[in-house]
């Protein structure tokens, strides 16, 4: 399980992005790039990690399920992912 600091920290940056979406792109769009450098670092999309739902890991991360390796492979096998299961031939 990832630090409780780290996936705090993750969580601030995907409220600020969504908060300041709109004025960024508005910004963008404009072409106010001293403004735009005037916002928050961490309002910037691309500062968001991608981390697994259920255990925060960062490494490993399947973006279709938003789970890390490690978790979709355990899901997989007790039947949790719909659609999901070991082949065997």
């Amino acid at each position: 399980m990832a630090k409780k600091s780290q996936l705090a920290r993750n969580a601030k940056r995907v409220r600020l992005a969504a908060r300041f979406a709109t004025k960024r792109a508005a910004l963008k769009k404009a072409g106010d790039w001293e403004a735009l450098q005037k916002l928050p670092k961490n309002s910037s999309p691309v500062r968001i990690k991608n981390r697994c739902n259920v255990t925060g890991r960062s490494r490993g991360y399947m973006r279709y399920f938003g789970l890390s390796r490690i978790q979709f492979r355990e899901m997989a096998r007790r039947g949790e992912i719909p659609g999901v299961k070991k082949s065997s031939w």
